[in-house]
């Protein structure tokens, strides 16, 4: 199996994980506001790859620069923006606009890799990414009309800064080591979800924050957040980046709301109608699609 299939498959694996936990960070976040949440988590996460380097890959630190040091800056920020954009959003617009617009990512992306990185955007890539987009719509609204509302504008700019995010760490994941990029990006989201926090949300006293921290729900969706699908799913993106082409990644990441549903479906009693089942399929198609049609980028 080459480098870039492997690439894919392990991406699909962090779409999945992100799928998966969606319902438990959602209860979690009813009991700790969302900025807070993410402070907590991306902070955390910084720190545990910070451990795994200086334990493992000591002689990393040595190779941090002043440009690594700004360019992992810029893609916190971009990561930063999409969650803060998105938990914003969601006060004003409903779940389904959030989940379809945010998708949408999946069309920018082409569109930046081709004008960042020189990637050709061909038919097959296209219609990779239309194929998604048509599934994320049924998907999200299952036969239900696309009704917009003032939140919808802050997602459209969290998609954004999603499709910067994965333009952006293809520029930038070859020029440098995996693990201290991907620590570093990490603690910027952190310390800026905390400064967010502390000037937009209301987390009340220090005693009653700690008692919403040892709550079972948002202990366990923490753990669950800071290690995989934060410190390792981050880590895996940076390293398979260098494999593979943003416009692949963006149509692998639209898996991640058919895992969500197919999540919701078996463990929180949810409903997958007819529409949203087709949207599934269109997505997973595109994937395939783009897996066997696009071309592979070119390895050093």
């Amino acid at each position: 199996m080459n480098r870039s299939r492997l690439a894919d498959i392990s991406l699909l694996i962090v779409a999945m994980m992100w799928g998966c936990t969606f319902l438990i960070v959602q209860n979690a976040v009813r009991v700790l506001p969302p900025l807070a949440f993410n402070s907590i988590r991306f902070i955390g996460a910084a720190i545990l790859l910070s451990l795994i380097i200086s334990i493992f890959y000591r002689s990393q630190w040595r190779n941090i620069s002043r440009k690594m040091l700004l360019h992992s800056s810029l893609l916190g920020l971009f990561l930063f923006m999409g969650y803060a954009f998105q938990t914003i959003g969601l006060l004003y617009t409903t779940t389904s606009n959030a989940g379809f617009i945010t998708g949408l990512s999946v069309v920018f992306v082409p569109f930046l890799s081709l004008i960042l990185l020189k990637h050709p955007i061909t038919k097959y890539t296209w219609l990779s990414a239309l194929l998604a987009a048509a599934g994320l719509y049924l998907l999200a609204f299952a036969g239900t009309a696309l009704s917009i509302n003032r939140g919808d504008f802050l997602i459209f700019l969290c998609a954004i800064a999603f499709a910067l995010h994965v333009a952006y760490t293809g520029v930038f994941a070859p020029r440098y080591a995996a693990l201290p990029l991907a620590a570093l990006q990490m603690s910027v989201v952190g310390v800026l979800s905390l400064i967010a926090s502390l000037l937009f949300e209301n987390v009340g006293p220090i005693h009653q924050t700690m008692e919403r921290l040892m709550e079972p729900q948002v202990l366990w969706a923490l753990v669950i957040s800071i290690g995989p699908t934060s410190a390792l799913a981050f880590w895996i993106q940076t390293v398979c980046q260098k494999y593979t082409s943003p416009s692949r990644v963006a149509v692998i990441f639209a898996m991640e709301p058919v895992f969500a549903a197919l999540t919701g479906v078996f463990f929180g009693g949810e409903i997958l109608g007819t529409a949203a089942g087709i949207g599934c399929i269109c997505i997973f198609s595109g994937m395939i699609l783009t897996e066997l049609k696009s071309t592979p980028r070119t390895l050093q």
